[in-house]
């Protein structure tokens, strides 16, 4: 069909409930409205789907949800794993429970036991979920940290980390064979939950998750000889981690937990944040103004769906400033191993994930306390695939999981980015330094000093529009198909295309496997050890490009990011 044809199609169909139908009215006439909400549905891939909420076959709404649903009820059913149930959960966006549970009566009206939460939870507690319960599968409702205009479907397999691409194309093409308006099969909610279809899960599933992340303190010590005058101050940004968080933190033996009480109720309009993104310094405006007060140093805010976490910490000069996931990573790391280390407990082959975009800091830290790392794809799917191999030998000892983007996994009860986990470190490692006459901001002072001046900046080309996809390839299969030979007057000394699987070293005729899964990504090494990463971003319409750099002194370093970021800007004309 048309995109006009679509339109025409959903308008009158009996199908469409009449707040649907008086959207679309309003819309009759705006052709580039239309067209962009009727040419092409929304795409489902690893990490699900993500879109504005309206109506249409590119939007986030109960229609596309069902038809995404029905379309992984098949995968299960094709997998013959029908026997084992399903979990769902949701955070606090509009419309997020009525997602939740129009995925829960698709699911049940397919032959499979559902659960369900009984209200906003965070991802990793729907991680662990699928792990503890046996399910075969689960789904969140969230869109993360995204603008509140959006929401999203993220799809998990038995292991408890988001789908592999194989599963994440099979569930796509069975959407390709769903009718959108009259494909999916439900039941009535409230009758399944009567019948046990589908079955609640209430607060005492809570326990079991906390009783979890509590296992993962390092030194409960460093917090209890602090704790009578260490403050943390912390906020949800109005979303999942309104109740967890904090009661974690108070059974980790902290006694002074301040909240940023407007954003500590939930709500899918975010009011007074712009963005609900804990990578931004403006979220932590009324947290600072409750740190001065108060006399904090550290300030922690989680975003919308509790996977992902930012700081801000109190400088010298007593001002606060955010560092980023790159370098509370390389924080962590370097606190595990010397609580391990000094508490005499470090685990027999100690193993660090990390993502190919994040800091190169985290491997020199790694070095230095003779701890393995693994570098992969982005994504915290594969930072799961290793844990899941090497669980098998029983041999490795995971220590922590991440990735730039402000996502932290400690232990191995879930196998996505946790929040809730990372909070908890975050702040005993503070209270750690600070038990040593240390703020956070001293430490990654000592972090530098010790190992080098390594920095990271990231540049986001968007190319949105209907043609946004054909021309984000183009960029990609320019830089593919003509690779730079320097990059700011250093050489590249080694191509990577993760794409065809090969390594190229310039010079050499021959060539080796990435050893990773295919993926479209570029990556190239220079020769005073520099890296540039690019790919599309997988959630929205733009290229991101990561820059890796390193020197011994901060402001060459920073001079380097700033000519690497105005390079960038000669790949678009």
């Amino acid at each position: 069909m048309s995109y006009k044809e679509n339109y025409r199609r959903w308008l009158e169909s009996e199908k469409i409930d009449g707040e649907t139908k008086r959207e679309l009215e309003s819309i009759a006439g705006n052709d580039d409205e239309i067209k962009y909400r009727f040419s092409k549905r929304l795409e489902f891939g690893t990490a699900g789907l993500r879109g504005t909420m309206k109506a249409g076959l590119n939007a986030m709404n109960v229609y596309t949800v069902a038809q995404a649903t029905q379309g992984f009820a098949d995968l299960i059913n094709k997998e013959c794993a029908g026997t084992r149930p399903v979990v769902v959960a949701y955070d606090s966006r509009n419309n997020s429970e009525l997602y939740a549970k129009t995925a829960a009566s698709v699911f049940a009206a397919n032959r499979l036991k559902t659960y369900i939460f009984d209200e906003l939870r965070p991802t990793p507690v729907l991680s662990y979920a699928v792990r503890e319960l046996s399910c075969i599968a689960g789904v969140n409702i969230t869109a993360s940290h995204n603008p509140k205009e959006y929401n999203g479907y993220k799809a998990y397999w038995e292991d408890g980390a988001q789908l592999p691409p194989d599963h994440a194309q099979t569930v796509s093409d069975f959407i390709d064979r769903i009718d959108v308006l009259e494909g999916a099969k439900y039941v009535d909610f409230d009758e399944a939950v009567a019948d046990g279809r589908i079955v609640i899960l209430g607060k005492d599933f809570d326990e079991k998750y906390m009783e979890k992340v509590l296992a993962e303190a390092v030194y409960p010590n460093a917090v209890k000889a602090v704790a009578d005058d260490f403050g943390v101050v912390y906020t949800p940004l109005c979303g999942t981690g309104y109740r967890i968080v904090p009661e974690v933190l108070a059974r980790a033996g902290f006694k002074k937990v301040y909240t940023v009480e407007r954003q500590m109720r939930p709500d899918g309009n975010f009011p007074g944040i712009r963005f609900p993104n804990p990578e931004f310094p403006e979220v932590f405006e009324e947290g600072i103004e409750i740190a001065e007060r108060e006399g904090s140093d550290l300030i922690i805010a989680t975003d919308p769906d509790a996977d992902r976490v930012g700081i801000m910490i109190r400088c010298a000069d007593g001002s606060f400033k955010t560092i980023t996931g790159n370098q509370v990573g390389a924080l962590l790391i370097e606190y595990l191993a010397t609580a391990y280390e000094e508490t005499n407990t470090m685990p027999e082959n100690p193993y660090v994930v990390k993502t190919i975009v994040t800091t190169e800091l985290a491997a020199e830290v790694c070095k230095a306390h003779n701890i393995r790392i693994f570098n992969v794809l982005t994504g915290f799917k594969f930072i799961g695939e290793v844990i899941k191999n090497l669980e098998v030998t029983g041999h490795d000892s995971y220590v922590l999981g991440f990735e730039e983007s402000y996502g932290y996994l400690k232990g191995t009860y879930a196998r996505d980015k946790d929040a809730v986990v990372a909070t908890m470190l975050i702040a005993e490692m503070a209270a750690y330094y600070r038990g040593r006459g240390m703020t956070l901001s001293d430490a990654l002072d000592k972090l530098y000093e010790r190992y080098g001046y390594y920095m990271e900046a990231s540049k986001s080309i968007v190319m949105d529009g209907l043609d946004g996809n054909e021309r984000m390839q183009k960029l990609m299969d320019d830089l593919r198909n003509d690779p730079p030979s320097e990059i700011c007057g250093a050489a590249v000394i080694e191509f990577r295309d993760y794409l065809s699987d090969t390594v190229k070293k310039i010079g050499s005729d021959k060539t080796e496997s990435t050893g990773l899964p295919k993926s479209n990504v570029l990556y190239f090494l220079l020769e005073n050890g520099d890296r540039l990463v690019i790919r599309p971003s997988g959630t929205e319409p733009k290229v991101k490009v990561y820059i890796l750099a390193c020197s011994d002194n901060e402001q060459n370093t920073l001079d380097k990011l700033s000519a690497y970021k105005d390079y960038t800007k000669t790949w678009v004309r």
